[in-house]
């Protein structure tokens, strides 16, 4: 074949199919950027705990974009640099309905219908805000999202962020990501 007809038939091709015609699935918060910085009342709130000076009112968030066959999602927000290297999860959510695409300020502090409330390092099932320790700089939390094949009822409430993750190997569809970060 000679080059002029392999070029000819290569631009003839269309790459722009299905897959790359969509947006990408994307998780924002009007509240912050990507890497922003969370306000204080998004930061835990346990008296015992110094640290803990915040509200316990979670951060808003909205996504979309989720691939076809969606069927619930998994929320995640850990925090990889907490206890000294070994992570906190400071928030474990799963069995949110596809057609859930946002989460309001404050409506994952409590429980909801919305959400299948996970056990976070506090031991509680709705959102607990950082505590990031003085003097340890501005530490960054993951907040995962994760596009599923589950049913939104397929797992038992109270599983720990280790549990979902193991209970979801090979009914994930796409995941994305953002980074809040929070210090004193």
């Amino acid at each position: 074949m000679r080059l002029s007809s392999l070029v000819a038939a290569l631009l003839s091709l269309s790459f722009v199919g299905p897959a790359y015609a969509a947006d990408p699935f994307t998780i924002t918060s009007p509240a912050f950027a990507d890497n922003g910085q969370l306000v204080l009342k998004n930061g835990g709130a346990m008296k015992e705990n110094p640290n803990c000076r915040g509200e316990n009112v979670s951060p808003p968030l909205a996504w979309s974009n989720a691939p076809e066959g969606t069927k619930s999602f998994i929320l995640f927000m850990w925090d990889p640099e907490g206890r000294f290297g070994t992570g906190v999860s400071h928030w474990v959510a799963y069995g949110i309905p596809a057609n859930v695409t946002s989460l309001a300020e404050g409506e994952a502090s409590k429980e909801t219908p919305k959400i299948v409330g996970g056990k976070n390092a506090s031991g509680t099932t709705v959102y607990f805000g950082p505590c990031p320790g003085a003097n340890t700089g501005l530490h960054h939390y993951v907040i995962s999202l994760i596009a599923t094949d589950l049913e939104p009822t397929a797992l038992k409430p109270g599983l720990t962020r280790e549990e979902v993750m193991t209970a979801m190997t090979g009914h994930g569809k796409a995941v994305t990501a953002m980074i809040a970060r929070m210090g004193y």
